[in-house]
């Protein structure tokens, strides 16, 4: 029988956050939608049963209208483009990229605007100004050129660009839920709760800002879902931490979660 994860690392750092006066703030945002699968029904379900709101990143090229409706009965979920087709354009031996410098830089842009316009016609409001690229990898010089699309804010993964960046802002996610470089499946939940921890105690440091969890519905097994479910548990009954809906979170007010 698995042992209980400890959320004691998570209940430290929250101490801080309490003794500073104000609540630490999550959100989040999953990645890889094209359709209605019985995940996404399960992460619609998960999210709802505590009003969760969610920043769904949709793959353009494969995108069905089915899509469209089931996203339109989710009151707190908005939509961010997912690059054009999610294909990798980076020769063997090179990370995975789709907005990298391997094709013209204009190609590149064009395959952007056609994915915004796309989502556009099929989501209508609930599309947000955000390019969530491809495998979280974008080209600075593309990234510059972004703002002129009507992207304003780029959301990747890891820490935020210190200083002063060309183009959109940056809400990068922090806590990725899947082991990518091992079995592909949920992260052990310590694991989890630790990274959290630390990504809390650098976001207070750097003055508060949200820390973004990401999940990849298509690819959870049974740890991710668990975890995903005990987190919100976790955060349900709390005032020192909540979850900010994408509009908060994208215009970076200093609102409490909700």
């Amino acid at each position: 029988m698995t042992a209980p994860a400890d959320w004691g690392p998570l209940e430290a750092e929250l101490v801080h956050w309490s003794a500073a006066g104000k609540p630490a703030r999550l959100w989040l945002r999953d990645d890889d939608a094209v359709a209605v699968s019985p995940a996404l029904q399960r992460l619609a379900a998960v999210t709802r049963s505590a009003a969760i709101p969610v920043l769904l990143a949709v793959i353009p090229a494969g995108a069905e209208p089915g899509l469209a409706d089931f996203v339109a009965r989710q009151p707190a979920w908005r939509v961010a483009v997912h690059g054009f087709a999610h294909h990798n354009h980076a020769p063997p031996g090179e990370k995975k990229t789709e907005l990298g410098p391997h094709r013209p830089r204009q190609a590149v842009l064009a395959d952007i605007a056609r994915g915004l316009e796309r989502l556009d016609g099929l989501f209508a409001a609930k599309l947000a100004p955000v390019l969530v690229p491809p495998w979280n990898r974008i080209e600075e010089d593309i990234a510059a050129e972004l703002p002129r699309l009507g992207i304003e804010v780029v959301s990747a993964y890891g820490a935020e660009p210190t200083g002063l960046v060309a183009g959109p802002r940056r809400l990068n996610t922090h806590v990725d839920l899947i082991d990518w470089r091992g079995h592909r499946g949920g992260l052990d939940h310590d694991v989890l709760i630790a990274h959290l921890a630390q990504s809390l105690s650098q976001a207070r440091a750097a003055g508060g800002r949200p820390v973004g969890i990401l999940s990849h519905h298509l690819v959870h097994d049974a740890s991710a879902w668990g975890f995903l479910e005990a987190l919100i548990a976790f955060v349900r009954p709390r005032r020192d931490i909540g979850w900010w809906p994408p509009e908060r979170a994208l215009a970076g007010r200093p609102e409490r979660p909700g």
